[in-house]
């Protein structure tokens, strides 16, 4: 499979991981997903992210999962897989077994307590070191969840001093001035260009991303058709489709990205959708009520309604 590089762009789908009913891990309904999400446009997918239950797998069964989704892609589209640790020596590790498997890169996001500028430029470059030359890396710029901020002007020094660093995934929210920014570097020369991609909530942000210089979308959402047709309008020049086509999903988008139920709802969706046999969310998780999934299935027949108005 080719290596990641700054030129990527379009869907790469954070992929959910699919579990029995009894908390097993599903490989039967992980060829199932994979097929799910390059029927409908994804160019790309992202394994063990944050929505992918990441923690809750043990080293084997996370090679299990990236191996099944390798073999199931065939290389006809590239994968990420996320090796965020708190220790380098498991990062190193486990970006190693992923890229021998045939992974086209890794995700790095910051370790939590990082605060000053010189650290969170020095653990990069140390990432950069033990990962080593010949594995590209993305880096994923979510201050929600690991609870570290970092300015644009670190993220551009990052770009600078670290060659290897190939992609931004974008997720800083709100960060459309991040991304101008990021931009504007680039297109001065003052620094090179890197694909940029976005990962704020299920794409709640996308269009406006797009216009800022975005180079797609690299998040999750029960309807990945989505993303795709919003970022092809948005290529082909027609803004006001794009705009139109999110404005259909934005409802149930924003009803999937609900801190703590919003993966249960993603994952039951899926399972309405027939891309995953189970919705199990491994403990500690949600479940959700029969109110939530009332809130769903109206949510779910008034995007119908609107797609089928706009044809």
């Amino acid at each position: 499979m080719a290596r990641l590089d700054e030129s990527a762009r379009g869907v790469y789908l954070i992929a959910v991981t699919p579990f029995t009913d009894s908390g097993a891990l599903d490989l039967e309904s992980t060829d199932r997903m994979v097929d799910f999400y390059l029927e409908r446009g994804a160019t790309g997918l992202t394994l063990l992210g944050i929505m992918g239950e990441a923690p809750k797998l043990t080293t084997d069964e996370a090679r299990s999962f990236v191996k099944r989704v390798l073999d199931r892609v065939r290389g006809r589209v590239p994968v990420v897989v996320g090796v965020s640790s708190p220790g380098l020596a498991a990062m190193k590790e486990l970006a190693a077994s992923v890229m021998d498997l045939g992974a086209s890169g890794v995700m790095v996001a910051p370790a939590g307590g990082l605060r000053s500028d010189e650290q969170i430029l020095n653990y990069f470059e140390n990432v950069a070191e033990v990962l080593g030359p010949k594995t590209p890396w993305v880096l994923q710029d979510h201050p929600l969840a690991t609870g570290v901020v970092m300015p644009t002007s670190v993220i551009l020094r990052v770009i600078k001093s670290v060659p290897t660093c190939v992609m931004l995934k974008h997720e800083e929210c709100p960060g459309l001035a991040k991304l101008s920014a990021i931009r504007a570097a680039s297109d001065k020369g003052e620094v090179r260009r890197i694909s940029i991609l976005t990962g704020n909530g299920g794409g709640l942000f996308l269009p406006e991303e797009l216009a800022r210089g975005a180079d797609g979308a690299m998040t999750g959402f029960a309807y990945p058709e989505m993303m795709a047709d919003v970022c092809a309008a948005h290529a082909r020049g027609d803004v006001e489709r794009a705009h139109d086509l999110f404005d259909a999903y934005l409802p149930l988008a924003r009803y999937e990205q609900q801190p703590n139920i919003g993966l249960a709802v993603r994952k039951h969706l899926m399972v309405k959708r027939g891309a995953i046999a189970s919705a199990m969310i491994r403990k500690p998780g949600p479940k959700l009520s029969d109110a939530d999934i009332a809130d769903i299935e109206r949510l779910v027949r008034r995007q119908e309604k609107r797609l089928r108005e706009l044809g």
